[in-house]
């Protein structure tokens, strides 16, 4: 009777635990889990996924053969409603200052600036996070918080001011990116690299990932001398002194920022959200944010227009008062005419109809895509993207990345949503800005009829 007993009990056991399976059947791992929602983030738009003809209404004035067009389909995104401003941009360049300083610090007092335990899981941090929490006291009375802190500032020699300035050479970030492209071509190693003969003949899923992993450790302070470089006989000194700094240019774009200073923001950007969403209990990181691809700029340039030349839907650089519709180069060099003689506030003109504002004049934008007169030719229909990663050894003519939309110093022929244009990558310029985008994962939960429920189904 015993074991009889105990079977009957061993059986019960065994069906109540097949029960929690879904009785067999496929029911995926996240079953009694909340539903994905993708919020809009601050300060973008959503543009819709959708089918245009790339280089549509365009004039080959310079007969280069540079625009040749090409019907694309595009997947849906969020992007900055403008371009990136100095206050923005600041909140990177200060955050790379108080990390860099928190650094120096937890050598002199690591209970306070460092992370060196997970308190709840005991888990240890090697090296230590850096505690955001604590304050950096700059004028604290602690000789040893004075002298570590002084490192960060200009030597006296150097100092045009009596007040401390900090030294912008040591805002150094360093950053890791995956190179992707290389890892779906499996490119491991070159022949004449130490480590082609130990990958070639290892069977693929053993070979060392490590290589498709970079590191970039660049300078985050904008080039604010390019005022002077770009125009050395133009009085633009009071822009080098005030323009990046002071508060009556907060709202402007942000300037003298090259591509890979642009990258290294949309990096810093990605992690500053994801450390806060993961953070929350329960918290999912979300997509990256980077640079627009050449066709993903130019579709939201558009806004939703197929054959206008320019971004609100007209043929002409003025509306039915007169009164011209971006900041450019108007009327053989009257800089004035249109309102701004340099970059003037950004949303300062009408939106287009994705309601992104400064998608033509003010300043041009910065694009994930490398430059190539033929890439029309060669590039996928769907979601094309011409890409080079650029080293520094590399020829002048691999670092030329696409540019879009003109600016304050341009002629309206640059503001067309179809002309293209480059820059050096490692080049910054008065005139040249950006803007982030960030690749749209949800549904909306919303009924607009333009934008689908935002909950996975």
């Amino acid at each position: 009777m015993k074991l009889r007993g105990l079977l009957y009990l061993l059986a019960v056991v065994l069906l109540a635990s097949c029960s929690n399976t879904g009785t067999g059947e496929l029911v995926g791992t996240r079953k009694n889990s909340r539903p994905f929602y993708q919020p809009d983030p601050y300060g973008m738009v959503f543009i819709p996924q959708g089918s245009f003809t790339m280089g549509a209404g365009a004039e080959d004035i310079t007969d280069g053969h540079l625009i040749q067009p090409k019907t694309v389909s595009v997947s849906a995104f969020y992007m900055d409603q403008t371009e990136i401003t100095n206050d923005e941009y600041r909140q990177f360049v200060d955050w790379v200052r108080d990390s860099i300083a928190r650094t120096i610090l937890g050598q002199v007092s690591p209970a306070k600036y460092l992370i060196e335990q997970n308190k709840k899981t005991g888990e240890t941090y090697d090296p230590p996070l850096l505690n955001w929490r604590t304050k950096i006291d700059w004028n604290s009375k602690d000789q040893n918080v004075r002298e570590a802190l002084n490192q960060m500032y200009l030597p006296e020699k150097e100092r045009y001011f009596r007040h401390k300035e900090i030294d912008t050479r040591k805002l150094m970030y360093t950053y890791y990116w995956v190179d992707l492209h290389a890892a779906a071509r499996k490119d491991f190693s070159q022949p004449g690299d130490p480590k082609y003969a130990s990958f070639a003949n290892r069977p693929q899923g053993f070979r060392d990932r490590s290589v498709f992993v970079h590191n970039n450790t660049i300078n985050v302070y904008p080039d604010t001398l390019c005022w002077i470089a770009d125009y050395p006989y133009s009085f633009n000194d009071p822009m080098t002194e005030n323009y990046f700094w002071h508060p009556a240019y907060d709202h402007y774009p942000v300037v003298g920022v090259d591509w890979e200073q642009a990258r290294a923001f949309c990096v810093w950007r990605t992690q500053i959200l994801n450390n806060a969403m993961s953070s929350k209990k329960g918290g999912v990181a979300l997509s990256e944010f980077r640079l627009p691809t050449e066709a993903e700029w130019e579709w939201a340039a558009r806004g939703g227009n197929q054959l206008s030349p320019y971004p609100w839907g007209g043929p002409y650089t003025r509306n039915a008062k007169g009164c011209f519709l971006a900041n450019f180069k108007p009327l053989r060099g009257n800089y004035v005419a249109d309102g701004g003689l340099r970059t003037v506030i950004v949303a300062h003109y009408p939106p287009n109809g994705f309601d992104l504002y400064d998608m033509a004049g003010n300043v041009a934008e910065w694009t994930s895509s490398a430059y190539d007169p033929s890439s029309y030719n060669v590039t996928w229909d769907m979601d094309p993207n011409y890409t080079y990663n650029a080293k520094q050894s590399d020829p002048p003519v691999m670092k030329r990345k696409v540019i879009r939309g003109g600016s304050w110093k341009d002629i309206a022929y640059y503001l067309r949503v179809t002309t293209r244009t480059w820059e050096y990558q490692d080049t910054a310029k008065s005139y040249i800005g950006f803007r982030c985008i960030q690749p749209y994962l949800g549904r909306d939960k919303g009924d607009n009829p333009n934008r689908a429920s935002r909950v996975y189904r």
